[in-house]
């Protein structure tokens, strides 16, 4: 009987939505939590054990107690074992010692698979609790994944572990563990390292790619695509920009200032607000009109759910698939391959209304046609 290994980091995500760009450090934890976030991982593992629960009766999960874990399982209808840590409970807050503690707890004490739902910095305390002691599978729930080690959704990752447990033969391969410095993420320097390699499962359009920067050659191109989304904006209309250099591109030709990481809105005339949260966002589009403007992330093709947390599915529901306006440099798209853009929202019925085929402007008046698949 294969043992699968689950650790969950209860507040990975907690600052997407409110638009903190990420979740490490307790100060930026409770400021999220003023602001109103709500925690996200354990519905993120959730939607991965329900691709494992048929299969119940043929593996041993093992998770650490409480919120890491054990609460969640027994809510999707496992029984877990629970590592013998008797000083975790239900309610305590975690740190990246408790990760760090449970992972090397499961490398002593190997699992087949260990699972884990976060993001980049849980990644970065897995590589630092099991190398590549063990195969591991990161479910996304963080702000920042821009690692290779992620499944491209949580149901994903759930069906890879599936696979795993079934006894197909999967090839395991080292992804990078990367992040970024939050704290000059936030002041808008984007600053990548590289932490190391973790061994995990490859399932070809299952695994995300490691995120890749956006090319400095095509400046004239990006000008082009401004030039165009420009002339098409509307009176009366509030234009909701995501993160990104080529929609940074579109606030410079219109001479208003853009947070390189942040989501802002503007009109035709001017700045309606800055680095906005959800709740914001939602009380804009409540009194105007509007349009989404996003652009996918290099490498990996992601449209919503990474990055940009702050245009949640309520606001994209709201605003609707035909208000919405791809934008990708040509190199974006080559370096794809012809694989499709992604989504992953946190709302399966926003992600199936968002699948399908989509215009996207990669020039003056010129645009193509880009599949959008879950």
């Amino acid at each position: 009987m294969k043992r699968l290994g689950l650790i969950i980091n209860p507040i990975a995500g907690i600052g997407g939505r409110v638009g903190l760009k990420g979740s490490d450090g307790v100060e930026i934890q409770q400021k999220a939590l003023a602001l109103g976030a709500q925690p996200q991982s354990h519905l993120r593992a959730a939607q991965a054990l329900e691709a494992l629960l048929p299969l119940r009766d043929t593996f041993e999960l093992v998770t650490p107690p409480g919120a890491m874990g054990d609460t969640v399982a027994r809510q999707c209808g496992f029984i877990p074992h629970p590592l013998p840590f008797s000083s975790w409970e239900e309610g305590n807050s975690t740190s990246a010692e408790d990760t760090i503690r449970a992972g090397r707890w499961m490398a002593d004490h190997p699992v087949d698979l260990l699972l884990f739902a976060g993001g980049d910095g849980t990644a970065r305390d897995i590589f630092a609790a099991v190398g590549t002691q063990v195969p591991v599978l990161g479910i996304p729930a963080g702000v920042k994944i821009h690692s290779a080690v992620f499944a491209t959704h949580p149901r994903a990752a759930g069906e890879i572990a599936a696979a795993y447990v079934r006894g197909e033969r999967l090839q395991l391969r080292e992804a990078e563990v990367v992040d970024l410095d939050e704290e000059t993420y936030r002041a808008g320097t984007v600053i990548t390292r590289l932490y190391g390699y973790l061994q995990v499962p490859h399932v070809a359009h299952r695994l995300q790619n490691k995120k890749a920067p956006t090319p400095a050659s095509e400046s004239v191109r990006a000008e082009s695509i401004a030039a165009a989304v420009i002339e098409s904006m509307q009176p009366g209309w509030i234009y909701i920009l995501g993160p990104g250099t080529t929609t940074r591109v579109i606030a410079d030709r219109l001479g208003f200032p853009k947070t390189l990481i942040g989501v802002d809105v503007y009109t035709r005339e001017g700045v309606v607000a800055l680095d906005v949260s959800e709740a914001r966002l939602l009380e804009l589009i409540e009194r105007h009109p509007a349009k989404i403007i996003v652009t996918p992330i290099g490498g990996q093709g992601f449209i919503f759910g990474r990055g940009n947390q702050q245009i949640g599915p309520r606001v994209i529901q709201k605003v609707g698939r035909e208000n919405i306006l791809v934008v990708s440099l040509s190199e974006k798209l080559n370096a794809l391959k012809g694989e499709p853009f992604l989504v992953d929202t946190g709302d399966s019925s926003v992600d199936e209304m968002l699948a399908g085929y989509m215009q996207v402007i990669v020039g003056y008046w010129e645009k193509v046609i880009y599949r959008i698949a879950l």
